[in-house]
């Protein structure tokens, strides 16, 4: 099974082509649409919705049976027919031009998949499973439908209008993800649940306010030893430690998928152990690797 790299696209301005008119490629087109593609159906007969948007000039409409120069300046294309002979030879036309192509609900035929999407404007969250159990992926997106909250969207929008004075509030890159772990969980999120958008902006720009006066947090160092060799028997304790680490001193025998638990930009240190170690000398060499860290973890098997 082909591991596949998770993407988001900027479309805007961007020519993508739809090969297709009936309700697939009409549900396709309307997502095309909202991301600001520039959205071409090529097909003999549309649905209705897509011949109002072709006369209203919000796509254009390559009229007639499939031709592989509709490719031309195409960032890529979805074939949405019912016809897989058809559907193969838009692939085999995108791959000899380098466009990504993809085949709605044909995995195989596809060179990218179409995630299931939770939509909190700006806030996007997909899920995929490559392809392969894609009643699944919808059945975790109506999950999480219900566990991400609509007022998300609103924290993102106000955190990306305030991005600037706060990276000038917090230079330090410690300091600003403590204040954004506040911001998303604090009692900012609380003013959004109770619709009241203005109150929730005082808060943050009061917080901004204060920055230099918040004294600086202790150094912690915190240990997952034994640590677990199936990174589904992480705890939560210990996962929320790996996603507050700047640094993890791992035994070089830890399972990678339980570091790729960790924050991305996280540093890694690793240690070779000796079972024959003495825990004041291990201790010793742990604090040394992770010297000059607000927040480590000691992974140690």
């Amino acid at each position: 099974m082909k591991a596949l790299y998770p993407l988001f696209a900027d479309l805007d301005g961007h020519a993508v082509l739809v090969v297709g008119g009936g309700a697939v490629a009409e549900r396709k087109t309307r997502a095309l649409l909202n991301c600001g593609a520039e959205v071409r159906v090529g097909a003999p007969r549309l649905t209705r919705a897509l011949r109002a948007w072709a006369d209203e000039g919000r796509l254009a409409h390559l009229d007639g049976p499939f031709q592989d120069d509709w490719l031309a300046s195409a960032w890529l294309v979805i074939a949405a027919t019912d016809d897989r002979a058809l559907n193969a030879r838009v692939r085999a036309a995108a791959d000899t031009r380098r466009i990504l192509a993809n085949v709605v609900d044909d995995p195989a035929l596809s060179s990218f998949q179409v995630p299931a999407v939770v939509d909190r404007a700006p806030l996007t969250i997909a899920v995929s499973s490559g392809g392969t159990a894609p009643v699944l992926a919808r059945r975790l997106r109506e999950r999480m439908e219900a566990l991400f909250d609509p007022a998300l969207g609103d924290l993102a929008r106000l955190a990306h209008d305030h991005r600037p004075a706060i990276r000038r509030a917090y230079p330090d890159h410690g300091a600003r993800r403590r204040f954004y772990d506040w911001l998303y969980e604090g009692p900012v999120l609380e003013q959004l649940h109770a619709d009241d958008a203005t109150a929730a902006e005082r808060m943050l720009l009061a917080r901004l306010d204060e920055a230099g006066d918040e004294p600086a947090p202790p150094r912690t160092l915190r240990w997952i030893a034994p640590c677990p060799a199936d990174p589904g028997d992480i705890t939560l304790r210990q996962l929320r430690a790996l996603n507050e680490a700047d640094v993890l001193v791992h035994d070089t025998q830890v399972n990678e998928a339980v570091l790729s638990l960790a924050r991305r930009d996280a540093d890694r240190r690793p240690l070779e152990t000796d079972r024959h170690e003495d825990t004041r000398t291990l201790e010793a060499r742990v604090l040394a690797l992770c010297a000059g860290y607000r927040n480590a973890v000691a992974l140690v098997v």
